[in-house]
């Protein structure tokens, strides 16, 4: 048998063992995550950060156009010094992510997901003010993706829960 033979019969194992075990795509049709896209109205950001967060939170599960659920969350930041140099100058900080959110049904007003993701992101503060400040700018708007996008992947996860 040859290798192109053999990745091909593996492949196809590994396909029959996934569809036999129930796997479907999230998003597929029939997918539990159906309900997620254009269903969740998310609280309007008041900050720099929760712009950047709702952005992309709506990026990835769509604006609200017949909403379902209500996404409220709060965003804790904190900046921990990482490198410091002989003369005790810093030069490299990391800012640290909390995301706590509540998911509730609109009809009810019932909390049917909580919960709270962590990130953290870093940044180099060794050149001049200007320029360690679009760092921190940066590095906080990269945390704000990595917070949403792990806040999708939990809605995602647990969407077959819900749905039951």
């Amino acid at each position: 048998m040859s290798s192109s033979d053999r990745r091909t019969f593996l492949l196809g194992l590994g396909a029959l063992a996934l569809g036999g075990c129930g796997f479907r795509p999230a998003y597929g049709p029939g997918g539990v995550a159906g309900d997620l896209r254009g269903r969740v109205a998310i609280d309007a950001p008041d900050t720099r950060n929760g712009f950047a967060l709702v952005a992309r939170l709506e990026e990835r599960l769509g604006r609200a156009e017949a909403p379902v659920y209500r996404l409220s969350y709060r965003i804790a930041l904190d900046r921990e010094s990482l490198g410091i140099t002989g003369s005790q100058e810093t030069t490299r900080y990391t800012v640290l992510g909390e995301l706590t959110y509540q998911l509730r049904a609109l009809d009810s007003g019932a909390v049917v997901d909580s919960g709270m993701v962590t990130a953290f992101s870093a940044y180099s503060a060794s050149g001049t003010t200007v320029a360690t400040r679009a760092a921190e700018n940066d590095a906080v708007e990269r945390l704000m993706v990595m917070l949403a996008d792990q806040l999708v992947t939990r809605l995602v996860a647990t969407a077959g829960v819900r749905a039951r």
